[in-house]
């Protein structure tokens, strides 16, 4: 926790960085390998604070990508709700929470329940998110209690009571979307000609996958 300088590193500082699949050593950071939907996972996190809260949560996350339009956006919705079943344990009050999402039909819904903790909910496009794509990313501002903290993450959020929100569940929510970047830069759906008249060299990615899932299939392939 604590708060960062632009001269110096805080120590006070703490990071805590979760995915399922295995990652690269990062200074200064205590990293999990775990799925956010399983209780061992959530009480990882959860311990690593040692009762303190976090300022900011930021939720990457996604499903791997089906094609069926309506199950992508409920495994991704379900990913969210898993990421904000454990900040509403680790965030401080008026934090921030920040999330993948697919925008559906019935996204909606889950922007009414984010509403219910936060009092500020925007869904930002950034530039280099691919017009033809539907993710975009829920930023949630303030968080607040007003209705008590949940007492357990074994509760589904979706079965909490909600009478005193009935009103603004039901039906549409409108969230104001926010369309981000500059739009003379690069264009994420467009293909650019190479200009032949200069040298391009081929560079490594600073960081390669470790152990990703697709290994065998690419060694197999290579043989």
């Amino acid at each position: 926790m604590g708060k960062t300088s632009k001269d110096k590193r805080n120590p006070d500082v703490q990071i805590v960085a979760v995915d399922l699949m295995e990652m690269a050593p990062l200074d200064h950071a205590i990293q999990i390998q775990g799925d956010i939907t399983a209780q061992s996972t959530a009480d990882a996190i959860i311990g690593h604070f040692h009762g303190g809260k976090a300022h900011l949560v930021v939720s990457d996350g996604a499903p791997d990508v089906l094609g069926l339009h309506d199950l992508d956006e409920y495994l991704q919705a379900q990913l969210v709700l898993a990421a904000l079943n454990i900040s509403l344990h680790i965030l401080e009050e008026g934090g921030t929470f920040v999330a993948k999402l697919f925008r559906g039909k019935e996204v909606s819904r889950l922007y009414a329940h984010l509403g219910r903790y936060f009092r500020h909910v925007v869904c930002a496009k950034p530039k280099a998110s691919r017009n033809s794509s539907f993710e975009s990313f829920v930023v949630c501002q303030g968080l607040h209690f007003s209705h008590g903290p949940p007492t357990s993450m074994a509760l589904n959020l979706f079965d909490l009571p909600y009478e005193h929100d009935h009103a603004r569940l039901a039906g549409s929510t409108p969230v104001l979307f926010k369309s981000c970047g500059d739009v003379d830069g690069w264009d994420a759906d467009q293909s650019y000609p190479i200009d032949d008249n200069n040298t391009y060299a081929h560079q490594e990615p600073l960081q390669k996958p470790i152990n990703p899932p697709y290994a065998l299939a690419k060694k197999s392939k290579t043989k």
